[in-house]
């Protein structure tokens, strides 16, 4: 039998927003029992990356935390890895952010812990062909991602117990692949399946590198997990089989395995992430279809063979998908091309530096999607992004004295192909889009860095199929007839009965300024559950910029449309001019 390389990583992270006694519920159930209990095996080696914001917070909550880290890696237990310091998304923010987030979180490490990271970790795993480049600029030599990635480039199963080589535009970077079989056995299944898995690999006796790396919330937060690790003691005696075993497997470090190992090859992988992300991604009917053809795969036995070949999304799909989402993107740009003038004139300019790491702040990954956790669904999390954002404006304006005044900027903004118009003052925003009813999709109030318009339009999501399917099977099941139902592949544990009563989805954006034309007779309830007629049509359709100006000091843009209302058999005419002014003298809309 040949020898397994093992690394064994994890990766650790909290949004930036999220409440602090989720961090602490996190700490004390998963982050510091984890250290305590590897802290008794020194010769089990491993490799942690943290988030910039969950370094920071460990740093003024427990100190401790810290400095029995920094014994970990003193004596060469740990090695750590760098990565955007508020956890975004690489290959969406630009270039200069995306490398200065990851100096960013560098920096701290070196300045913690006297050490200079090689690696990095990449949010959600979400690869893109132009990363390299961007690793490389930023100081890293290689990350870690999950090894359907390679499968999808045509790797074979026993072509991933290497690391390999790749680069863009000439700039090299190695890859290692994460084992998709034990980010499954790892924790759930007893140490004894993962050492058969290792066998099983060793089977052609050849040498092999297997690596785990996953979410360090998987050792104590997710459900049931924290007395199966800790109480039952699984970690300890997953450590222990492996040490036991040490005649045939080596850990080793990642930065180790480069210099141990050669690369298994040259590879150019495809745009990517997790398989259940790519999933989410996809808009709801694509996401229905994206299933039955699984199920089609899975009930002809054919989906271990070919399940490589179904692929779903695309990460920047969630800004199509969302436009809450987009909205926040193109915030983030927005103010980040302000800042880069700025510094490009100045790049000493402290009040431009404070504001670029507000906008690296709002770039956290988490509000920006969503699957099977709230992510975009939390109103705190993508206020924590507002609140950043408006924060860094404040700075930006303060740093630019010519901006800092009422202005009407007229753009693109959210990159749809249409202008919208953006009404600036030093204390009250108001962006709007002509093009979609006029409406007002964010109104920002500076002095309490506060998005008023940081809404949530109710809009059909995939699983919500699944709520309808468990309701009507256990209806069925009531009527006697449980068995005439079944062909349901994955009915859906709820933590609240009868949430399919809540599925009511919006036609519109619900935004501000939105122009409805009801029937007399419309009642409230029908308007909240979305089942009323629009008379008119003027919701969600093209105005036209009449003028757009700095008028008496304010700020203010006319528009119009020629509509029509259809009362009973009649078709009438109707045409609507609205405008929309950011008084000078106070801050009112």
């Amino acid at each position: 039998m040949g020898k397994l390389y093992f690394i064994f990583g994890i990766h650790s992270h909290q949004p930036v927003g999220n409440f602090d006694f989720v961090f602490d519920d996190a700490y004390h159930k998963a982050y510091q029992p984890f250290l305590d209990v590897v802290s008794r095996y020194p010769e089990f080696k491993l490799n942690i990356h943290y988030s910039g914001i969950l370094w920071d917070w460990i740093d003024q909550h427990y100190s401790v935390h810290i400095r029995q880290m920094n014994q970990l890696v003193r004596r060469g237990q740990v090695e750590l890895l760098s990565g955007g310091f508020y956890e975004p998304i690489i290959s969406v923010i630009p270039r200069h952010d995306a490398v200065g987030q990851i100096r960013m979180l560098s920096r701290w490490l070196r300045e913690k812990y006297r050490y200079t990271p090689r690696g990095m970790w990449l949010a959600e795993r979400v690869w893109e062909p132009n990363l390299p480049s961007v690793m490389a600029e930023a100081g890293i030599t290689y990350s870690v991602i999950d090894d359907t990635h390679f499968k999808y480039a045509g790797l074979q199963q026993d072509e991933l117990y290497d690391y390999y080589a790749t680069e863009d535009a000439g700039k090299l970077v190695y890859l290692f692949p994460i084992s998709q079989r034990l980010r499954y056995t790892i924790p759930f299944q007893e140490p004894e399946v993962t050492l058969n898995y290792f066998r099983e690999v060793l089977s052609d006796g050849k040498d092999h590198l297997l690596v785990f790396a996953d979410d360090g919330e998987k050792f104590g937060v997710w459900p049931g997990t924290f007395p199966h690790v800790y109480e039952n003691r699984w970690l300890e005696r997953f450590i222990e089989a492996i040490l036991a075993n040490r005649d045939w497997i080596e850990l080793l470090h990642f930065s180790e395995a480069l210099e141990k190992l050669p690369p298994g090859g040259r590879v150019y992988l495809p745009t990517a992430s997790y398989a259940e992300m790519m999933h989410w991604a996809l808009p709801v009917k694509a996401y229905h279809q994206y299933e039955r053809f699984e199920h089609i795969l899975k009930d002809h036995q054919l989906f271990d063979e070919f399940n490589v070949f179904v692929r779903g999304g695309f990460w920047r799909n969630f800004l199509s998908k969302y436009p809450e989402s987009n909205n926040m993107h193109k915030k983030s740009l927005y103010l980040s091309q302000w800042a880069q003038e700025i510094l490009s004139r100045d790049p000493e300019n402290a009040l431009a530096q404070q504001a670029q790491d507000h906008i690296w702040a709002g770039q956290c990954n988490c509000p920006y999607w969503h699957g099977v956790f709230g992510g975009l669904y939390l109103g705190h999390i993508r206020h924590a992004m507002y609140t950043n954002f408006l924060e860094a404006e404040k700075l930006l304006r303060e740093a630019d004295p010519a901006r800092n005044k009422a202005q009407v900027v007229t753009l693109d903004f959210d990159a749809d192909g249409h202008d919208e118009v953006l009404l600036e003052s030093p204390n009250l925003n108001a962006y709007v889009a002509p093009h979609r009813g006029g409406h007002i999709f964010e109104i920002d109030f500076l002095p309490r860095n506060f998005n008023i318009v940081n809404t949530m339009t109710r809009r059909e999501e995939g699983y919500h199929k699944k709520l309808r399917e468990m309701a009507a099977h256990q209806q069925a099941q009531e009527a006697g007839a449980g068995e005439g139902v079944a062909s349901i592949h994955d009915l859906v544990m709820v933590k609240e009965q009868g949430l399919e009563k809540y599925l009511i989805y919006d036609s519109y954006q619900r935004k501000v300024g939105i122009d409805h034309w009801f029937p007399a007779d419309i009642q409230l309830t029908e308007f909240q559950s979305g089942h009323y007629r629009e008379i008119g049509d003027f919701v969600g359709q093209p105005y036209s910029v009449v003028e757009s100006r700095i008028y008496q000091g304010s700020p203010w843009v006319q528009l119009h449309r020629e509509g029509h209302l259809q009362i009973q058999e009649q078709t009438l005419p109707v045409n609507l001019t609205k405008a929309y002014r950011i008084q000078k003298t106070n801050s009112i809309l």
